[in-house]
């Protein structure tokens, strides 16, 4: 049987959503809305099945990115996937962005970056495997790269300018749907699909309302 996974990326202004075939790709929409996307997901996700000639009984699954992001886009993605999971009765699968950008690379140390704002960036070192090597962290860009180890490691960025730096730095799409659909799918065959419930966010960063909050 064909293993259909709906998964989302509505963690930041360039989004998308995708379609697996087994473990292949059979679709994937790059989205840009700067306004967020709780407003438009669902008119894309039908209009994605149709072209495929697909029911939402007809997915095994679904998928979205956990951040980090925009909190608000983190939420609205995980929301979206729990919804139609819980409709369904299917399984899900949450994705780091950060691991999904990893999959863009090709040597056996992968350490994805992405913009955390503030002056800081989101990071972490992958295997070719897509195995965590260092903790997802938040950070100022050159402490992080001081952390990052020596051996044959790329760097792997999503719409972020970086500065010269001693590794090879690969430039991948704004859109991760497709990346997380393929990993996605990966969990799945592998049992490791959760309930909707199971499923949390990825801030990394703690929200501004957390980081406001002062103890009496």
């Amino acid at each position: 049987m064909t293993l259909r996974i709906l998964a989302l990326d509505t963690t930041n202004e360039f989004g998308g959503i995708a379609l697996t075939d087994g473990e292949r790709l059979s679709d994937e929409i790059p989205l840009h809305s700067p306004e967020g996307f709780a407003h438009i997901i669902f008119g894309e996700i039908q209009r994605l099945l149709a072209r495929h000639s697909l029911m939402l009984r007809d997915l095994d699954g679904f998928a979205s990115a956990s951040g980090p992001g925009s909190f608000t886009g983190v939420r609205v993605g995980l929301t979206a996937v729990k919804g139609l999971a819980e409709a369904t009765g299917r399984r899900v699968v949450a994705v780091s962005n950060l691991r999904a950008l990893a999959s863009f690379g090709t040597r056996p140390l992968r350490a994805p970056v992405l913009d955390a704002r503030r002056g800081e960036i989101y990071g972490a070192v992958y295997d070719a495997c897509l195995r965590p090597v260092q903790d997802e962290v938040v950070m100022p860009l050159t402490n992080w790269l001081a952390t990052l180890p020596q051996g044959e490691l790329e760097i792997i960025t999503s719409g972020f300018n970086l500065p010269p730096v001693q590794f090879p730095i690969i430039e991948a799409g704004r859109s991760l749907a497709g990346a997380i659909a393929r990993i996605a799918a990966q969990e799945f065959n592998a049992g490791r699909a959760k309930d909707p419930a199971e499923i949390d966010a990825n801030y990394v960063r703690r929200s501004d309302a957390e980081l406001l909050w002062k103890e009496p």
